[in-house]
């Protein structure tokens, strides 16, 4: 029913938005895509940025056709997206690490995940209808964003102003799940609406509200209502519904702005189990029944933000207060009358964060030399059930504080040559105090070469796993360590970038980089001993590896008229020694290659316009440990190589007003990749689940400006 009022509403906006008088968009948003925000004191040009900032537009967004962060990141060069059928989570990793390494922002805060802040996000949750743009920093960046900044951050820039009095913006959009695909009971339906109102030059406000019902991939399994005991019940990627609620309201005046956001996120993914539980149930049969599972996730999100200038001095302050929860409903699912019986709600994890930021600058009143004070405080409280002995859980409640205190200068030493070093202390409740320090260097040729580099000191606190997970079967044990101390991280990035513009209307830009990575103190598990009087070996998170990378890309980029065409390659080497306390691993360097391309051709005659991407993700090898002749060693695992192929044709209609995008995702088919390890003489493989295969999408959007 509230499908069908969503599509109703939308249909109707559309209706009465082909009688409006529509006002023709302006040319500044164009000027403002080479603005950049993330880790600067002030926004600016992106030339003129100390780092290497990638930006993703709006545009590019729109020509993917994206429903959430993962569907745009999964294209970029030397992002990996990880996703899990069994939970339904999609999380990056960049550099060979995962996700507790990469930091994710809205509008510079840290956003709220189960168990953490800023890291281990779950990218299928954010939602893209409020996007402005995204801009990505590769390399530590610990002394503007804390803990857990070590292989980069991304950072969301929302929209927060408009050219028109009034923006009515609504979308519906069906997608096949591979093959699968019903108007109700299969594939993807996605409804939005958004509305924002230029109250007058000084006030602006938007609401928006999006439903996101993932129906679930069967592959080979029957659905939940299959009811024979052959393990066929369910699916193979879980159903997922999602509904997304988010307001803005923003003032400006002068050199003063503020504004004031909310977000809510409401999730539901469905895991019907396939075994089947039957019941005698004399003269009238049997009786069948499933034990099933409902996970819930709930985020809200508030950020008030305040930038203005105080005497010559500029300050920008954030207070921010977020709470995201995951529970779990276990019911017993009643064939006979199809009903939910029986059902108890566990709380498994929760955090919720007060957190504020704020920075202080243009302390001297001249060009050369500026001074950045800043401060961010974090006063995180969370719970986890953790996984405990006999297959139990242990409530765990744990209150984490952290107050920082950073300080960064810029020195101008010539016009096209600028200095940026900084420093930061945290000062840790649960952890020793931890310390992160940078030092980027830009300079700009007078022939258009960019020449950035960077140094960097940064840290990554443990997570509530590695802290307090206990577990123990069969006669191991898995244990938590509250003693461990946070890994040290130091990288160092060189990037060289020319664009050259020519009076033919071409334009080319180049790039190559080089980047290096060394973790210090990095958390694994390792064999500690023995269980007293017992050959039961305990295993237990201590800091014992170590990790270095090293990589060198080079991407290139080509306008011509309408056509526009980019490629990039990464070739990236990570030696890690793996010590499990019985066996240690070999450090030598393995290698892995990606490369990736798009092309897009627009006609503006007809409004139309055609893009390709392709991603080539090389073979992966690292090293798991196996056990021969009764002795643990480590040998050499190959994940093997796959690609991904996304095309999309975009037309716009009734004066720019409808839009319609048709398209494919994974055109390559690509569902399962293949890992294996050879034991002594004897070869074993595993399938690793990436996708669901070829997909093919319609977007219908209409946006009403007046």
């Amino acid at each position: 029913m509230k499908n069908r009022i969503f599509q109703i509403t939308s249909l109707l906006l559309i209706i009465k938005g082909f009688s409006q008088e529509i006002k023709k968009d302006s040319t500044t948003i164009n000027e403002l895509k080479e603005v950049v925000v993330t880790a600067q004191f002030e926004p600016q040009s992106l030339k003129k940025a100390v780092h290497n900032v990638r930006v993703i537009t709006k545009e590019d967004m729109e020509k993917l056709a994206a429903n959430n962060l993962s569907d745009v990141l999964n294209q970029y060069l030397n992002i990996t997206i990880t996703p899990s059928s069994g939970t339904g989570r999609s999380t990056v990793s960049m550099f060979g690490l995962d996700a507790t390494y990469f930091k994710i922002l809205v509008d510079n805060i840290p956003i709220v995940s189960d168990n953490s802040l800023g890291n281990n996000i779950d990218l299928t949750q954010i939602n893209l209808d409020d996007i402005e743009k995204i801009e990505i920093i590769e390399g530590s960046m610990g002394v503007t964003h804390g803990a857990g900044a070590v292989t980069g951050i991304l950072n969301i820039i929302t929209k927060k102003s408009s050219l028109h009095r009034w923006e009515i913006n609504t979308t519906l959009q069906e997608e096949t799940v591979g093959n699968e695909y019903s108007a109700f009971d299969k594939g993807k339906h996605i409804q939005s609406i958004k509305i924002s109102n230029k109250i007058n030059d000084n006030w602006f406000a938007s609401l928006g509200i999006n439903r996101n019902d993932f129906k679930g991939y069967l592959d080979n399994r029957k659905g939940e209502n299959y009811s024979e005991s052959d393990n066929k019940r369910g699916y193979t990627w879980l159903p997922k519904l999602q509904y997304f609620t988010n307001g803005m309201i923003t003032y400006k005046k002068n050199s003063f702005r503020a504004f004031y956001k909310f977000d809510y996120l409401n999730e539901n993914i469905d895991y019907f189990n396939p075994t089947i539980l039957v019941v005698a149930n004399p003269p009238f049969g049997e009786n069948k029944f499933a034990k099933d599972k409902r996970y819930k996730t709930t985020r809200f999100y508030h950020h008030f933000n305040a930038i203005g200038s105080l005497y010559s001095l500029k300050y920008n302050i954030s207070v921010s207060h977020q709470k995201q929860s995951r529970d779990t409903e276990n019911f017993i699912y009643n064939f006979q009358n199809s009903n939910e019986e029986n059902t108890i709600s566990t709380k498994n994890q929760s955090a919720e964060v007060l957190y504020s930021t704020g920075t202080l600058s243009n302390f001297f009143k001249n060009e050369i030399v500026d001074l950045q004070l800043g401060y961010e405080f974090v006063n995180n409280h969370g719970f986890a059930l953790v996984d405990g002995e006999n297959q139990t859980l242990n409530p765990i409640r744990k209150r984490f504080e952290n107050y920082d205190f950073f300080i960064a200068s810029e020195i101008k030493a010539a016009s096209n040559f600028l200095i940026r070093a900084g420093i930061r202390a945290s000062a840790q409740s649960k952890f020793d105090n931890q310390t992160a320090s940078s030092l980027g260097l830009r300079y700009l040729f007078n022939n258009d070469f960019e020449l950035r580099s960077s140094m960097g000191k940064s840290f990554r606190v443990p997570t509530f796993e590695e802290l307090y997970s206990k577990i123990k079967f069969s006669g191991h044990q898995f244990y938590g360590n509250e003693n461990l101390i946070p890994e040290q991280s130091t990288s160092l990035d060189v990037n060289l970038k020319k664009t050259t513009s020519f009076k033919s209307d071409l334009k080319l830009a180049n790039q190559i980089s080089t980047s290096f990575l060394n973790v210090d103190n990095r958390i694994d598990m390792a064999f500690v001993g023995f269980e007293p009087n017992s050959t039961s070996p305990i295993y237990q998170y201590i800091n014992i590896n170590s990790y270095k990378m090293w990589n060198i890309s080079t991407t290139h980029q080509i306008n011509y008229k309408k056509w526009n065409a980019s490629a990039g390659l990464i070739y990236v080497g990570i030696s890690q020694v793996i010590d499990n306390g019985e066996a240690v691993s070999d450090d030598k360097f393995l290698y892995n290659l990606q490369f990736n391309s798009n092309l897009s051709y627009e006609i503006p005659k007809i409004n139309t316009q055609f893009s390709l991407y392709y991603k080539f993700n090389g073979k992966q090898q690292q090293f798991v440990s196996s056990i021969e002749n009764n002795e643990t060693i480590y040998k050499l695992s190959e994940i093997e190589s796959y690609s991904f192929l996304d095309a999309s044709i975009r037309k716009l209609f009734f004066k720019k007003q409808l839009e319609l995008n048709i398209g494919a995702r994974n055109i390559l088919n690509v569902t399962r990749i293949n890992q294996g390890i050879t034991t002594g003489t004897h070869t074993s493989s595993s399938d690793i689940l990436l996708g669901y295969g070829r997909s093919y999408f319609m977007k219908l959007s209409y946006k009403l400006n007046y």
